[in-house]
């Protein structure tokens, strides 16, 4: 090998090593250490510092809370529950979507009244709303003089796996979401039930989630076939909570949503 040939040899080496530095010291500054992947969602989704994606934390997995009763929508993940996940949504029962002729939010009572009979919360002195989110909230600062009223609060969000710092003064920033919205309840049955029954699913826990509010505007009135929350992680709880009001309720779904519910925990 010439000298000249070494000298090239020895730049090429140089250029190499300058080239791996620059990438390694990136790695390091970041906190990534081997190639280390436990912030990434294996849906595809980042979770890195997102409230309940990266962390559930405060939330409790919906088979573990059949009467609504504890915070939070965590994710299901593992074969045996997604396989309980399943036989739970096996039990629901489908029908075709009836006519939307007559409804209206008032024949399931005003929002959010204290008042619903047989559903956990009701008659404690508080509106239903408050109830959900001292449920799923946390830093909770009420009202002076009130144990009821809150005025602030923090929520990780299951729907988009963020968390939301919220304060009255922007009330809608959260809104309850109906897991089964009232008016698809009316048209899968509900307008031929009785009042009280109309009352209780419109304020049964079980029913209701804390979550963003346009993504709950979003969702309107629309099933899992045709919405889900973005944070793919609690999809199939989301299913499942759908699944056990309609079974609490004896109110069918669509063939499309069962389905589909179905596909989200593996079926």
């Amino acid at each position: 090998m010439t000298r000249w040939e070494r000298v090239r040899r020895d730049r090429g080496r140089t250029a190499l090593a300058a080239a791996v530095l620059v990438v390694a010291v990136p790695l390091a500054a970041s906190g990534c250490k081997g190639g280390d992947l436990s912030a990434v969602d294996p849906t595809g989704s980042k979770s890195g510092g997102s409230g309940p994606a990266a962390n559930d934390g405060h939330a409790v997995s919906p088979l573990d809370n059949p009467d609504g009763t504890k915070p939070g929508l965590a994710a299901i993940t593992s074969s045996g529950d997604r396989s309980k996940a399943r036989a739970l949504i096996e039990k629901v029962d489908t029908k075709g979507r009836g006519p939307k002729t007559g409804y209206d939010r008032d024949e399931f009572g005003y929002a959010w009244m204290d008042g619903a009979p047989d559903v956990p919360f009701a008659h404690n002195g508080c509106d239903t709303r408050n109830d959900l989110l001292k449920r799923d909230g946390q830093d909770i600062d009420y009202r002076s003089g009130s144990n009821c009223v809150i005025m602030s609060l923090t929520l990780d969000d299951p729907y988009s796996g963020k968390t939301i710092h919220w304060k009255k003064s922007h009330a809608t920033t959260i809104q309850i979401d109906h897991v089964m919205p009232l008016s698809y309840d009316w048209q899968m049955g509900a307008s031929r039930w009785t009042k009280d029954k109309r009352e209780s699913i419109a304020n049964d826990p079980l029913n209701l989630i804390p979550v963003d509010g346009p993504l709950n505007g979003a969702k309107s009135d629309s099933g899992p076939a045709s919405w889900l929350p973005p944070n793919k992680r609690v999809r199939c709880s989301y299913a499942v909570r759908i699944a056990q009001v309609s079974v609490k309720y004896k109110l069918p779904v669509t063939s499309a949503d069962k389905q589909k519910m179905l596909e989200l925990c593996g079926g």
